[in-house]
C-alpha cells in the first residue's frame, strides 16, 4: 500500500469506528452486524472513487450515517440506508441487490434517497425537482427518507467549498428553500440552523463574516449581561430544589442577517441577539407543565414581563411537536430579554425533533398507530402528491407554502382546537376541514361576527363557517389563501373547470370550421389565434368555450384570405432591457464577469433590480438568454431549488461608469422644512441622479418615494444614512 492509502485506510477506520461508539452509546438496540456489512459492501461498491474534495467516497456515507446517529438519534436500519444512499446511482448494483442482501426496508428507504430520472413533470422538468418529488413519495411511507436525505445534505453541505461558486449557489438555495424548512418542520432544530447558517456563507460570505466576527467581538459583553440578568433567577430557583440549568441561545448570522433584511434594521437595532433558556430535570411524580409555570412565576416576580410576548407552548404544542413556555422580561439594564423555560424532555425534542422516534421503532416493520399533527401534515403532503402540479415551481411553491414556523390555534363551533399557520384565512380554514365547506365557502362567524372569506385569523379566534350550494370556486379566491392545502384544492377545481372550457371551445370551433368548409390544421388555428392576441392554442379554445370569443364573419374572412402572417411573439414582461446579444453559448464554470462591456447581454431581473455592489448570479432562461439577479431574490430562490442546473456564479466589475435605478422609500413627519431637507442631502450626492420624487402626507405623517439613478450599493448606502440624520425622517430602506 502507499502511503496515501495507508492515511486513507486509518481515517475511514476511524471515522467509521466513531459512529459505530455514537450508535453503542445510543437507546436504540444494538445491531451492529448488519451496520459492519453494509459499511463493508458500501466501502467495496466505492472502492477508488473520490469526492471532489479530495477524500476516499466513502467518507460521506459514513458521515452521513453519523449525523443521522448522533443529530436526529436514528437506529441501525437509517444507519444502514445511510451507508448505503449512494451505491445504487453511483455504482452497477441495484435496489433489487441491496434487497436481497439487506432486506425491503433498507432497500426501499434507500431507492428514495436515489436520484430518478423520468417524466414526473414532463420533459421540460428538471431532474432537481423529479427527484425531491419522489424522496417525499417515499418519506410519505417512511418518514427516516426525508431525515436521512436532510443528513445527506448537511454534510454536503458542510463540504460545499471544494464545489464551483455556480454549483454552492445552487445547493446552497435550495437548502434554503427546502431542506432547512423541513428540518424545521420535523422539530430538528440544531440542523436547521446550521443549514441556514452554512447556506448563508456561501451565498453572502461578505455579510456571514462580518456578522460573524461582530458577534465575536461581542462575547465577553453578552457573557456579563447574561450572568448579571441570571443570577438572580438561580438565587431563587435553587431554593425550590429543583435540578435545572441556564443556557444562553445567541442569535445565529443568518437569524440576525434575516431580521435586518426583512425588518429593514441595522445589526445595532436587533435587540434580541441574547436570549436565555432554563431547562430542568424530570423526576418521578414531577408534573412538567405545572414545573414550567412554577419558573415562570419565579422570573416574573424578579423581573416585569412584557404582556404581548407570553407563549404557552406547552399546552399547545407546535405541529413540529415543540413544547415551551416563552416569555420576554425587562432586565435592570432596561433591555428586553427573551426567557424559554422546558424540560430535558421538552429540550431534547426542540433540538432533534420528535420525528425519528415517531411511529417507528428500531428492527419492527409495523406501523403504531398514532393520531398526532405529523400525521396530519404528512396526510396534507399526500394530498399535495396526488395532485399532479403542472410545473416543477408550483410543486415546490406547494410544498414550500406547508413548510410554516409560526402558528396559530383556532377553535371550531364545538371547542375543538386546530392548528393552522400563521396568516391563515377564512377561506384557509374552510379548506382544511373539508374540501366541500372550501369549495361553497361564503362567509364565516368568527367570534360570533360577520366576516368574508378572505378575512386573516388570529390564534383564539371561534369560527363557523358558512357555505351555499351556489356558491363556485373563482380564479381571485388563489389571492385569498395562504395554505398548500387550499391553493392545491383550488388550482385543481380551476384546472378541471378550465379543460371543460377547452374541450367546449374545441367542440366550437370544429363545428366553425366544419360551416366554412376549412380545414382545422395548426396554421389556421394559429391566424385566428394571432387576430385575437393569445398566445396558445390553448388560451383560444378556453375564450372561444367560455364565450369571450364569439366566432364571426371577422374570423371567417381572416382564414379565407391569403396574407403574409408573421410568426407571432407572445408580450414578455421586460428584465431590464432587452439585451442587443444574447449570451448562447457560456463556460458554466467561470465566473460570469458583469463589467461595462458584458452587461448589456444581460437581462435584469425587474422583480429584484441588483445593481453593482449587490452578491448576485445568472440564471439561462429558456430563451437562452441570461437574467442577472440577486441571490436572495424570491425569484432565484424558487430557481435554485427548481432548476439548479442553469443558475450561473457572476460578480460585478463596475467602475462607476454606468447608471443603474433604484428606489428609496422613506416615512417620517410631516414637519415643515422636511422636503428641502431631503433634496438638500440628494443635491450633494453629485454621483447621484434623482429621477422622481413623489410624496403623501396625511394626518402629520408623510411617506415618499425617490427613484435614483446610482452608480452601486454604496452610493445608495450614502443617501440612505445621510437621509436618516433628518430628525423627522424615521424610517428610510431600499426597495
Amino acid at each position: 500500500m502507499t502511503q496515501r492509502e495507508i492515511e486513507d485506510e486509518k481515517m475511514v477506520s476511524e471515522a467509521y469506528q466513531h459512529l459505530v461508539e455514537t450508535y453503542l452509546n445510543s437507546h436504540h438496540r444494538k445491531h451492529v452486524e448488519i451496520i459492519d456489512k453494509a459499511f463493508n459492501f458500501a466501502k467495496q461498491a466505492h472502492k477508488g472513487v473520490r469526492r471532489l474534495s479530495g477524500e476516499p467516497y466513502i467518507m460521506h456515507p459514513i458521515a452521513v450515517a453519523q449525523i443521522a446517529c448522533e443529530s436526529i438519534g436514528l437506529g441501525s436500519t437509517s444507519i444502514c440506508a445511510a451507508l448505503l444512499h449512494d451505491v445504487v446511482e453511483d455504482t452497477d448494483y441495484t435496489v433489487e441487490d441491496i434487497s436481497n442482501l439487506f432486506g425491503p426496508k433498507i432497500a426501499e428507504i434507500v431507492d428514495g434517497l436515489t436520484k430518478i430520472s423520468g417524466g414526473i413533470f414532463g420533459d421540460k422538468a428538471s431532474a432537481q425537482a423529479e427527484s425531491f418529488k419522489k424522496l417525499l413519495l417515499t418519506m410519505s411511507n417512511d418518514i427516516r427518507v426525508i431525515l436521512i436525505k436532510i443528513s445527506d445534505r448537511l454534510h454536503n453541505m458542510r463540504t460545499l467549498g471544494s464545489q464551483l461558486p455556480g454549483k454552492q449557489y445552487k445547493i446552497a438555495g435550495e437548502t434554503l428553500y427546502i431542506y432547512a424548512p423541513l428540518a424545521n418542520r420535523l422539530g430538528l432544530n440544531r440542523v436547521k440552523e446550521e443549514l441556514e447558517d452554512l447556506s448563508f456563507r456561501y451565498e453572502h460570505p461578505e455579510e456571514y463574516q462580518q456578522l460573524k466576527n461582530r458577534l465575536a467581538s461581542m462575547e465577553g459583553h453578552l457573557h456579563e449581561i447574561f450572568e448579571q440578568f441570571t443570577q438572580p433567577i438561580r438565587e431563587s430557583l435553587d431554593q425550590t430544589g429543583l435540578t435545572y440549568e441556564i443556557k444562553a441561545r445567541i442569535k445565529t448570522p443568518y437569524s440576525i442577517w434575516s431580521k435586518m433584511q426583512n425588518k429593514h434594521v441595522s445589526f445595532e437595532e436587533i435587540y434580541d441577539i441574547l436570549a436565555v433558556r432554563i431547562i430542568f430535570e424530570v423526576e418521578d411524580g414531577i408534573d412538567e407543565n405545572a414545573v414550567c409555570f412554577q419558573i415562570y412565576s419565579a422570573c416574573s416576580r424578579i423581573y416585569k414581563p412584557h404582556p404581548e410576548r407570553f407563549r404557552d407552548w406547552i399546552n399547545h404544542p407546535k405541529t413540529n411537536g415543540y413544547q415551551a413556555l416563552h416569555t420576554t422580561l425587562m432586565s435592570k439594564t432596561g433591555r428586553w430579554i427573551e426567557v424559554q423555560i422546558r424540560s430535558r424532555r421538552m429540550d431534547d425534542m426542540a433540538e432533534q425533533g420528535f420525528a425519528a422516534h415517531w411511529k417507528y421503532k428500531e428492527g419492527e416493520n409495523t406501523v403504531e398507530e398514532s393520531e398526532n399533527e405529523l400525521d396530519r401534515w404528512l396526510g396534507t403532503i399526500k394530498e399535495i402528491l396526488d395532485d399532479p402540479q403542472p410545473n416543477a415551481i408550483d410543486f415546490l411553491d406547494a410544498i414550500k407554502l406547508n413548510l410554516y414556523a409560526s402558528e396559530i390555534f383556532v377553535v371550531t363551533p364545538k371547542g375543538e382546537f386546530k392548528t393552522m399557520p400563521a396568516g391563515s384565512t377564512v377561506l384557509d380554514f374552510a379548506f382544511n376541514i373539508h374540501t366541500f365547506l372550501g369549495t361553497h365557502c361564503i362567509a364565516a362567524k368568527v367570534n360570533h361576527r360577520l366576516v368574508s372569506i378572505n378575512y386573516r385569523l388570529e390564534s383564539g379566534d371561534q369560527v363557523e363557517i358558512l357555505t351555499s350550494r351556489e356558491q363556485k370556486v373563482e380564479p381571485q379566491w388563489l389571492e385569498y389563501v395562504t395554505t398548500a392545502k387550499a391553493r392545491g384544492k383550488i388550482q385543481a377545481i380551476l384546472r378541471r373547470e378550465e379543460r371543460e372550457k377547452q374541450k367546449q371551445g374545441e367542440r366550437l370551433l370544429l363545428e366553425f370550421f366544419k360551416q366554412i368548409e376549412k380545414e382545422p390544421d395548426s396554421v389556421n388555428i394559429d391566424r385566428l389565434r394571432q387576430l385575437h392576441g393569445l398566445s396558445s392554442r390553448e388560451e383560444l379554445l378556453s375564450a372561444i368555450g367560455n364565450g369571450t370569443i364569439t366566432l364571426s364573419a371577422s374570423d371567417r374572412n381572416v382564414l379565407q384570405t391569403r396574407r403574409n402572417w408573421r410568426r407571432y411573439i407572445p408580450f414578455m414582461h421586460k428584465e431590464g432591457t432587452q439585451p442587443s446579444e444574447p449570451k448562447t453559448v457560456v463556460d458554466r464554470k467561470k465566473t460570469l464577469l458583469l463589467n461595462e462591456e458584458s452587461i448589456r447581454h444581460y437581462l435584469i431581473c425587474e422583480h429584484c433590480h441588483p445593481i453593482p455592489g449587490d452578491d448576485v448570479l445568472g440564471y439561462i432562461n429558456d430563451k437562452n438568454s441570461i437574467v442577472i439577479h440577486k441571490r436572495q431574490c424570491p425569484i432565484a430562490d424558487k430557481l435554485k431549488a427548481s432548476d439548479g442546473n442553469h443558475i450561473l456564479a457572476a460578480k460585478w466589475d463596475t467602475h462607476k461608469q454606468l447608471f443603474f435605478p433604484a428606489t428609496i422609500h422613506m416615512e417620517g413627519i410631516d414637519h415643515l422644512g422636511v422636503m428641502h431637507q431631503i433634496t438638500e442631502v440628494l443635491s450633494r450626492q453629485l454621483n447621484v441622479n434623482m429621477k422622481r420624487l413623489n410624496i403623501e402626507a396625511q394626518d402629520g405623517i408623510f411617506q415618499g418615494e425617490i427613484l435614483l439613478e446610482v452608480h452601486d450599493v454604496s452610493d445608495l448606502q450614502t443617501i440612505c444614512r445621510d437621509l436618516k440624520k433628518i430628525d423627522e425622517i424615521k424610517d428610510v430602506k431600499r426597495l
